[in-house]
This record gives C-alpha cells, structure tokens and sequence, in this order.
C-alpha cells in the first residue's frame, strides 16, 4: 500500500543526535544554490533560515502563554475580534426585529454575500495564499475590494469543532505565530494598497457600499445597514470560519487521512466552495477545490470564467495521474481495512506435509479430499454441497483435482475461494505440473498487501546511475 521505503534501526551512536539546522545563506555560503533558480538573488526569504524540526525548535525555545482559565480569561481575549463577532449580530439581530425585510433587499444581501465571499476564496485564499493562478490588475483591485467587505484578515482541529470555528479568534495565541515568508505579498502594489487603506475600504465596502446600494437602489436605508451589511457580514464571517471546523469534522477523506481535513457538500455549500477540503490540503496549489463537474465549488468556476475573460490565467491544476494515486490509496486502504476483518485460508508453510499415503490411511476416519496438492477436510460441507453428498463422498481418499477444475463441473469462484478455507495439509510433492494458477484461490490473487508483506520495498541503496549521479 505505501512507496516508502522500510524504516531502518538507528544506531546507537546517532540517537541522540538532533535534526541538523538548514546552514545560514550568505555570499561565502559554497552550499549556496545556483542563481539561476533564484528569482531574486538579492533578496533573501524571511523563512529561510528555519531550524529544519521548526516545531522541537519552538517548543524548546519559545515560552508558552499560560493555560486559558477562570482566573485570567479576560486578559487572554482578543477584545478587538470579540467586539466584531459578537457585536455585528446583537446589532443585526435587534436590527432585524424592528426593520422589514424587503425581497430587493434580500436578493442584494445574498449577491453581496456571495461578491464578499469570493474576495475571501477566490482571493486572500486561492490567489494569495496559495498562488494557484494569476490575476489581471483590474481582478485584483475587485478582489482586494470586496475582500476588505469581509472585514478579515488574510487554528488546530484537533481542539474540537468550536475552538476551530471561532476560538482561535478570539483567544490570543499560546505562542508566537510561525514563520512564512510573505514577499510576494509586500511586493504586490494591490496588496500594499489594500493593507495601506485597509480600515476606510472597510469601513466603505463593509458598511457604507451595501446600504448606500439600497437605499439609492430601491429607498431601503435602513434595511440595507441591517440585512446587506450587518447579518450579510456575520454570514460571511461564519461561513469562513466553517473551513477551519466544519471542513475538519464533516465528510470524507477520499484523498489522505494523515491529517482532519474532509470532503463534504454540505461544507462547500455554506463556504462557496471551500469545502472540498480534503484535496485542497493535499493539493494546495490547485485552483479547484471540487475535480468533479457535478462538485458545488463556485469559486473554481469564477476563476475559469474570468481566465475565459482574459482576467485571469495560468491556472494550476495538480498533475492528474499523481491526484489519483491518492484516490487509489485511500481505496486501497479502505479495502485493506475490510480485507482485514474476513477470514482467509492458513497459510502454506503453517499447513503439515502429508505424504499419499499417510493421507489414505487419514481418509478411512474422516472425509478428506485432495485437490491441486492441497488436503481438505469437507466434513462440514457434505450435507450441504449443492451437487449432493455422493459427489464428494466418492472422492474422498483419491485425487479430485480434474473433477473439480471442469472435469465433471467447473467450480465458481467462490467455491474455489471456500474451498481453500477447508485446507489442512500440503501433499508431498505439491500440485501437479500445469496447476499453479489453482493453488490460490481467487480472492487472494488481488489481494492487498503492504510493501514490508513483500519480499522487497522496490527500492534500492544501489540506483543505476549514469555517470552523472542523476538518471538521464
């Protein structure tokens, strides 16, 4: 089931060696890569003198915050978010209550949703973050806007649903946030000016725009503070927040199981797409988080339709053949978990050698059988063969290999298969010439086995070389 090559024992001698640290990069460095892969020579990633065990690293060096408890809760919350999140729904709701809900007003609610939503995915998420394609200035400019209608900023699911939902939030950090290199970001002009800007364009798209689109629109003021603004807002954020719970709690794990994240339609619908999660973690830089056509993930087709608009292009797609390896895994794991709970025939070598004649001499007190080398032992099937008793009960003490391989019936499959769970003996001398194919039965010549069930890993500490010490 695995490529990975068996684990070797440690020597003594090296257990308690550390992992090495990734050497420091400067202009003496001869470790230093070639210039020709380095987009900027000159400038130097903020991540890249990482200790290569980053997490023993921290832990060993960085001081933890203490522990969140009644006696310091209040110090250790993010009042800022706490105000945001649980004020922009007490003001909506109350809002709500005395304010009609007009049908224009709800159309334009959920269209904004939807405009601020794929700022989030489409943008901070697909664009930004992973890189996954590339994006005009004008389609930035309307991400970066719309994004900023979202009022958030471009979490451990392990901690259960609603720490990852919204604890992290609004609980400050345990420890100080790891190390990423966000070069590409500070260089972007659009991001710059958004960053620059950032609260008046919140202010104006989260608040301003959505109320002022409705009142000129259709006179409703107020209803669009509440419902295109307010609750519009409090959807939005939830809906983001679900990609960190929901989409680690919900679904399957049709691609890898190392880690939480699921596939599920009710995640996608509620996160516009996100929630394929499953196969985004496995394959971040992909543009699509739903592969299928028939897969709700309006983000993937927003970012086709604008590459068909010249608004976008180089979209990344994950090389297919190495998408269904991890399909092909997890199946292989699934049956490899099902194959584990059925009962299969022992084993060659745990089965005694019985001479012909130590077998005739055993088939005068109990009805054995011999077929393609194998002895069988059919007491609990004579009353039950479909053919009658007496068709077994005159092979009992001979040979009924060419009866049962098509001489007088040829069996199915799955009598081949219960056949061999009635094995309890080797012949001496094993199966005639011409019958190997039949000493195993049909349901173990698939069967799955992992690489150490195997005789070798495939893998050798002694690779052809051409000369070059890299294949051609």
């Amino acid at each position: 089931m695995s490529s990975v090559p068996p684990v070797r024992s440690t020597p003594s001698s090296m257990e308690t060696l550390t992992p090495p640290i990734t050497p420091k990069l400067n202009a003496d460095s001869t470790s230093q890569p070639s210039k020709k892969f380095i987009d900027d020579p000159e400038h130097v990633p903020a991540d890249v003198n990482i200790p290569d065990n980053y997490v023993s690293y921290t832990l060993k060096h960085q001081k933890s915050l203490p522990p969140l408890g009644w006696d310091n809760w209040y110090t250790e919350l993010n009042w800022l978010h706490v105000a945001i999140l649980a004020g922009t729904p007490v003001i909506g709701l109350v809002g709500a209550y005395y304010t009609h809900l007009r049908w224009e007003t709800a159309v334009w609610s959920v269209v904004y949703y939807y405009m601020t939503g794929l700022g989030i995915t489409a943008g901070y998420h697909r664009l930004w973050a992973h890189r996954s394609y590339n994006a005009s200035k004008p389609l930035q400019y309307v991400l970066a806007f719309v994004g900023a209608g979202a009022i958030l900023d471009p979490y451990n699911a392990h901690r259960g649903l609603l720490w990852s939902h919204i604890g992290w939030m609004v609980v400050k950090p345990r420890r100080k946030p790891g190390v990423a290199d966000v070069s590409d970001l500070t260089k972007n002009e659009i991001v710059r000016w958004q960053h620059k800007y950032y609260l008046s364009l919140v202010v104006i798209m989260g608040f301003l725009f959505p109320t002022v689109v409705a009142g000129l629109g259709w006179g409703d003021w107020q209803g669009g503070y509440i419902y295109a603004a307010l609750l519009r807002l409090c959807f939005v954020h939830h809906s983001t927040f679900c990609v960190n719970s929901l989409a680690h709690w919900l679904g399957e794990t049709p691609f890898d199981d190392k880690h939480s994240p699921r596939d599920h339609l009710v995640t996608a619908l509620v996160t516009i797409g996100e929630g394929y999660h499953n196969f985004h973690h496995q394959f971040p830089m992909d543009y699509r988080n739903a592969i299928k056509w028939y897969q709700y993930d309006p983000t993937k087709w927003f970012i086709w339709s604008c590459q068909k608009l010249g608004l976008a292009s180089h979209l990344k797609s994950f090389p297919d053949n190495e998408v269904r390896k991890g399909q092909l895994t997890m199946q292989l794991k699934r049956l490899r978990e099902t194959q584990e709970t059925l009962s299969w025939p022992a084993d060659n070598s745990d089965l005694p050698v019985i001479s012909w004649e130590s077998y005739l001499e055993q088939a005068k007190s109990r009805p054995v059988i011999c077929i393609a080398g194998f002895i069988h032992d059919v007491s609990d099937f004579l009353d039950d063969h479909p053919g009658g008793r007496h068709l077994l009960t005159k092979h009992i003490g001979r040979d009924a290999t060419t009866a049962f391989f098509g001489g007088v019936y040829d069996h199915s499959n799955a009598a081949h298969n219960l056949l061999a769970m009635k094995r309890v003996g080797v012949l001496h001398g094993g199966a005639p010439h011409g019958l190997e194919d039949k000493v195993i039965p049909p349901s173990q010549r698939l069967r799955i086995a992992r690489y150490n069930e195997i005789g070798g890993s495939g893998y050798s500490s002694a690779a052809h070389s051409d000369g070059e010490g890299l294949l051609g």
